[in-house]
């Protein structure tokens, strides 16, 4: 019997999914919708091409690039987003929709966590909280048309945990040739988010918590840089960004040195034990020579490194699935 597993990234810039049915990546904007309407400004026509609206019984939000064009912009960027707010629902529900053959129940969703968000004395309410509102049934609406899945189990891992059993696992998770030996070394993965950058070290598949960390200076803070007066939301900085329509010239090199004296000050020499260092995150895309340079041979950066967690996660549920 076909199990479906979904591995899900919920990240603060985009949504990534990933499946048998292939990844989405939506990005994490969000707006409450004015309504269907068309603005028509002399002469000029504003198309919502690219944006979905959701609705929810909170309410109908427009999620996707350009949402924050068309509605009130919704930036809550907080860690409670994510054990179940309105806009995440609505974030949630527009991802699932662009696979065109949903299955009417999902087996195992596998979610992928701020390590900051399972740590701490509120790790377990965080965690009970996310498997809460994934679990069951859910129904929504998406651009008129209604929509349904039950989500029968929830598993919670951090989001680095993904990267690295991306990295050991095939598609069809079995242990790639010659990377299982990874699981009993020592092995770093550099996760850059939108939110966030996380440094994990796993050794004998133990996390080493002397050199795991999480710092809140991921690509927003980039964003931040580059748009010193405040002119935009981070929504509409992301989105130029995208489209190359942003000049981070100047602050790119600012951000490059923040984000390396983290890591130097948080691993020094140590990374040259490890047997990896797994790169990943839309930031490693903009920071990637910088991260090989640092970690030479030791350096991997996968094939999509944006959605190379979600897909390490689907993996993981695939594995688990496989040895019941």
């Amino acid at each position: 019997m076909t199990k479906h597993i979904l591995g899900f990234d919920p990240g603060m810039g985009a949504i990534k999914l990933y499946s048998g049915g292939g990844s989405v990546e939506l990005p994490s904007q969000v707006a409450v919708s004015a309504g269907p309407r068309l603005m028509v400004a002399a002469g000029l026509r504003l198309s919502r091409k690219h944006v979905t609206e959701v609705e929810i019984p909170q309410g109908k939000f427009l999620v996707g690039s350009g949402a924050h064009n068309h509605g009130q912009p919704v930036e809550n960027l907080d860690y409670d987003r994510l054990t179940g707010s309105p806009e995440m629902h609505a974030l949630f529900y527009g991802a699932l929709s662009q696979y065109q053959d949903l299955p009417d129940s999902l087996d195992t969703v596998v979610v992928g966590l701020p390590l900051e968000t399972l740590s701490g004395e509120d790790a377990r309410r965080n965690a009970s909280a996310v498997r809460r509102w994934l679990k069951g049934k859910h129904t929504w609406t998406v651009d008129g048309e209604p929509r349904e899945v039950e989500i029968k189990d929830v598993m919670i891992t951090p989001q680095p945990v993904g990267a690295l059993f991306d990295y050991v696992l095939d598609e069809d998770a079995n242990f790639v040739p010659g990377r299982k030996k990874a699981l009993l070394a020592e092995v770093g993965v550099v996760s850059i988010g939108f939110n966030t950058i996380e440094l994990l070290v796993i050794r004998n598949r133990t996390p080493a918590d002397r050199l795991t960390a999480g710092r809140t200076l991921g690509v927003r803070r980039l964003l931040e840089l580059a748009d010193g007066e405040g002119v935009y939301t981070l929504g509409e900085l992301d989105d130029l960004l995208r489209r190359g329509r942003l000049d981070i010239r100047n602050a790119l090199s600012v951000w490059e040195r923040e984000v390396m004296g983290a890591i130097e000050k948080k691993w020094a020499r140590a990374y040259r034990k490890f047997e990896k260092v797994i790169i990943v995150g839309g930031g490693a895309v903009l920071l990637q020579n910088a991260l090989i340079n640092r970690f030479g041979g030791k350096a991997f950066v996968p094939e999509n490194p944006v959605i190379a967690t979600a897909r390490g996660l689907y993996k993981i549920g695939a594995m688990k699935a496989r040895k019941r």
